[in-house]
Parts: C-alpha cells; structure tokens; sequence
C-alpha cells in the first residue's frame, strides 16, 4: 500500500505511528507535512520538553492502526512532530540510552535501602535529557515519595513512576519462552487478555504450574489460542457428569480424546476389577445414556467398543526410507565387510609369498655339498631348546 497513489483531490493522511524503547508506540501528527517514511528518526512533542523516536506506520496504514488500536483516538488533540532529528539530537539520544542501566541499578539500591516492597525492572529517558521514567512492579500498594525525592536529587532529573503488570514487565524485557521461540508479547501481543486454569482444563492439560507458566510467573498467553476450538469441540461430546448403568456395574466418566472422539470410562467397585479403562465413541454413550433413561441396562460397556480399524498409508515405501533401523542395516554390512575383507587378502598374501620358497630351494646333486634347513625351523629348535644336528649330504642329495 506504500506505492499505491492517493486518488486526486485526497490529501495524505497526517497521522504517524512513532516507536520508542521496547516497541512502545504512539500516534502523533504530521501537521507541518513533512515527508516521512518508515525507519526516520523524528523530534516529537512531550511534556516537558520533547522526545526521539523512529517512524514505524505512516499513510492508510497509519489510518487502520489507528482504528485498529484507538478506535476513540482524536487527531486535533494528538501531539505534533517537530522535526526530522538533525545529527545534534541523535547525539543525546544515544547518550540517554547509554545512561538507562547504570540508573536502573542504582534506583534499585534506593528502593532496597528505604525497605520498599517493588522491584525497578526498566528506566526510558527522554530524548531531551531532561525526564526519566521508572517502571516497576509490586503485588500492593507502595508509598514512593520519598523515593522520587532521592533519586531526584541523585540523578538531577525529572522522575516518572508507572507501575506496570507481570506480562507487561515480561514483554519490556523479551525472552525465549519454552516452545523456544522468542516470547509473544515482546513479539506481536498487543492485549493481553486474562487466563485461567480451565483454559487447561478444557484442553486436557495437567494442571503442573512449573509447565503451564511463563516467564512473567503467570499462566502462558497460548492457552487461550485453541480455546475457542476446544469449546466447540466439546459441544458435541455428551455430559461427562453422567454416570451410564450396566448390568455389570456402574461406569463414570475418567477424561475424553477430542481429536480421536473417544471418552475414557471406568467400572465402580468390583465391576473395575481386571477391567481398566474403556474407551467408547460420543454416539455410543449417548446411546446407552437414552437405554438407561427407559429404564433398560446393556450387559457391558465392551459390547459398545468399536473395532479400531488402522488405515494403511497411500503411498509405498520403494527406498525404506520409513524403516528407522535402516542405518544399522548399512552400518552392519559395512563392519562385516572389513572383518572378512583382510582375511582374504592375508590368504592370499601367504599362499604368494610360500610357493616362490618352495620353488627356489636349491637341489644339490652332489654328495659333498648339504642342503641347511630353513630359519625358521632352526628358530623352533631353539626355542624347545634341542640341539639339532644337520643332515649329512646323502640324505640332503637323496631329500
């Protein structure tokens, strides 16, 4: 929508979306026509004084946030942009975030040294230096006057205390949350609605506050996306409250599958022996809820069960690429080849290396000369420690 042309005749729309530290944002209006565009650093009005910020949201996009996030917002009584930031205020801009820790630090300090029950979790300083404001947390009411005093005198500035809310401290902040993703709030959260415990109720959670709980201490935000599919669910599942009546004991209902459209029933008494949970379809109990109202008992809920039919998939496994074992296949026929691999090539090396021996022993035909054994004969008589005598040369020319 940014390149599209404004039909003629139609002025732009001056009201601009600027954002500050921590994704804060706020309308302001454009009234000297300056051109902007997404990304511009821009001086705004503030009281006292003024502040920096980054456009973020100009034109007919401006138009549907406004609608969007103030519907009651008023444009004659918006704040005004001054100016396009000159190098001068960027300067003290970047000065005033370079101060925010070292404050937030030391406000800390004199909030634990006068004993007050809060805990100073941001500090944003004004482009113009000259205000700061103090976000803090605290389960009740705290009397920070005295506080404001000190860190006035400490700092030389003007001081703001707004309290904020866990989830409101936990979007400032950022984070990873569990699913390790970075956290919805710092994100793209804009309202932050309440969550209670039958959000997980209703999904079947275990109710474990060390899992359902974020960062902020409160129960995750998520818990409240697929409710409202859970609760259209459910509506076509019978009461759960109601028990059913056999002839072979009373059932009462354990938990329920949405997605495979199963409830979980368990017998009462002498009837649960040896028999554990029994899984019926919705339709199903409401069949034997309509016997029981007329007065009749089945004869037990296993005459109920349906046969669970396992749908085979459309496709055929040509490569094995389903098999998970098919790794060990390979890496077996790979070990089985380098074992009988050198065994082989040894055989063949020995049988190589023997029969060239065998054909090179010299046959002395006279009877003078004697034909001395090999070595490694000698060596095995040494070794039983014998003494071997040589072969005179008639058995060595007869041998």
């Amino acid at each position: 929508m940014a390149n599209i042309a404004l039909p003629g005749g139609q002025s732009p729309y001056d009201i601009v979306e600027i954002r500050f530290k921590n994704s804060r944002k706020s309308f302001y209006r454009n009234a000297k026509g300056v051109s902007l565009f997404a990304g511009d650093v821009v001086v705004v009005e503030a009281s006292p004084g003024y502040d920096v910020g980054v456009v973020s949201v100009t034109g007919e996009l401006a138009r549907i946030q406004v609608k969007k996030k103030a519907p009651g917002f008023k444009p004659l009584e918006a704040k005004k942009i001054l100016r396009v930031a000159a190098q001068e205020d960027v300067d003290k801009w970047i000065k005033a975030r370079s101060l925010e820790k070292e404050v937030m630090y030391k406000s800390r300090t004199l909030a634990v040294n006068l004993n007050l029950q809060m805990k100073i979790s941001d500090v944003e300083y004004q482009g113009d230096l000259s205000k700061a404001t103090f976000y803090y947390t605290a389960e009740g009411r705290v009397d920070f006057r005295q506080l404001i005093k000190d860190m006035a005198d400490e700092f030389k500035i003007r001081v703001e205390m707004r309290q904020i809310g866990s989830r409101q401290e936990a979007s400032r902040l950022g984070g990873i949350g569990s699913c390790g993703r970075e956290l919805c709030c710092s994100t793209w959260l804009t309202d932050f609605r309440s969550v209670s415990t039958s959000a997980a109720r209703y999904q079947q959670l275990s109710l474990n506050p060390q899992k359902l709980a974020g960062q902020c201490g409160k129960l995750k935000c998520c818990l409240n996306y697929e409710l409202d599919m859970y609760l259209d669910a459910i509506k076509a599942f019978p009461k759960s409250d109601t028990k059913i009546h056999t002839e072979k004991g009373s059932a009462f209902h354990i938990k329920t599958d949405v997605f495979k459209r199963q409830m979980w029933y368990a017998y009462e008494g002498e009837a649960a022996i040896g028999s554990g949970l029994i899984a019926l379809d919705p339709d199903r109990v409401r069949e034997i809820v309509a016997l029981n109202k007329e007065g009749k008992k089945p004869k037990e809920l296993l005459d109920f069960v349906a046969e669970v039919v396992v749908k085979e998939p459309d496709y055929t496994n040509v490569v094995g690429q389903d098999s998970l074992n098919r790794f060990e296949h390979a890496f077996k026929s790979k070990k089985k080849k380098k074992k009988n691999g050198p065994r082989k090539e040894q055989g063949e090396n020995t049988s190589a290396v023997n029969q060239p021996k065998a054909q090179s022993t010299p046959q002395n035909n006279s009877g003078g000369h004697e034909n001395k054994p090999s070595g490694n004969r000698n060596k095995r008589h040494k070794r039983r420690g014998g003494n071997s005598q040589k072969p005179n040369g008639n058995e060595g020319a007869n041998s």
